[in-house]
């Protein structure tokens, strides 16, 4: 009876050293790339993890010693940023979420509306008028926020919450449109019709089979919204002139002042805070966010 001595295969292994061992999944070139993504990643998060190091340590090492380890790490920066302004800070992030929440409830609602219109409505310039919304998309800011701001100041809504919200509920996030509009053609239009046999209205067929199938897409449109909105500094400085209203954004470039030193532990602390919403909104939607960017992109 044949033996084989102790540490002999039965067999021929995998011959890692060639072409063919190296293409297999799981090999050495599918390490490779992995590591890769990890360093690149850890090289794109270097800055905010330096800042987030930053923020533990006291003012006069952050520059001086610009690594991430510091012998006196001191939580006494979040403690100075939170009261080093007028106001705590609690009132600007209070601000930012009554900015972020409306705009939220504007787009879904409006952009939605207006997606269902271009998608399964049929009207006179249809394509017309779903190019000029598109064109939209390329104007930037500051070409409309001087008519805005002349719109607004004779509506007396200067230094209020109003110009920063009653846009999102006209629609005026074209890219969002285009987005939902991408989504809803991909629904079956059979639904539709089993809707309408059942005497829904185009409102019903809205409601009840677009809005629940539309999930990842509006998902995705809650979540961009909340990060453009929460970080948008310029809309935000030109309307809110009444530091009781200031956002967080605007609050946060108060810390700056050419005539005094930085406070930079406190920036750094208080910029720390302001990036937590984003990141625990974006973690807690990813999904949605990954599955309605992918279907959208395929209509």
């Amino acid at each position: 009876m044949a033996t084989t001595e102790p540490g002999e295969l039965h067999g021929p292994g995998p011959d890692l050293d060639s072409p063919r061992g190296l293409a297999r999944p799981g090999g050495r070139p599918r390490v490779l790339a992995h590591l890769c993504l990890i360093l690149f990643g850890l090289l794109m998060l270097y800055p905010l993890i330096w800042m987030l190091a930053s923020s533990f340590k006291p003012g006069e090492e952050i520059f001086s010693q610009p690594g991430l380890w510091s012998e006196n790490f001191t939580a006494q920066n979040y403690v100075e940023g939170w009261t080093a302004l007028p106001r705590p800070f609690h009132i600007y992030i209070l601000n930012s979420l009554i900015v972020v929440g409306g705009s939220i409830v504007g787009n879904l609602l409006a952009c939605s509306l207006a997606a269902y219109a271009f998608a399964r409505l049929e009207f006179r310039f249809k394509r017309f008028w779903f190019a000029v919304m598109l064109g939209t998309i390329m104007l930037p800011i500051h070409v409309v926020i001087v008519p805005q701001y002349v719109l607004f100041a004779q509506l007396d809504w200067i230094n209020t919450f109003w110009p920063l919200i009653v846009p999102k509920l006209l629609a005026t996030d074209a890219f969002f449109i285009f987005l939902m509009v991408q989504f809803i053609r991909g629904i079956p239009k059979e639904l539709d019709e089993a809707a309408r046999i059942d005497g829904c209205g185009h409102f019903g067929i809205f409601w009840r089979i677009i809005i629940p199938m539309s999930t990842p897409a509006l998902a995705t449109t809650a979540i961009f919204t909340f990060i453009w909105t929460w970080n948008d500094f310029f809309s935000q400085l030109i309307f809110l002139a009444d530091p009781d209203l200031y956002t967080v954004p605007v609050a946060l470039r108060t810390f700056v002042d050419s005539n005094t030193q930085t406070p930079w532990g406190p920036v750094f602390a208080m910029s720390v805070v302001s990036l937590a919403p984003i990141f625990g909104f974006f973690l807690a939607g990813q999904r949605y966010l990954v599955r309605g960017i992918a279907t959208t992109g395929l209509k």
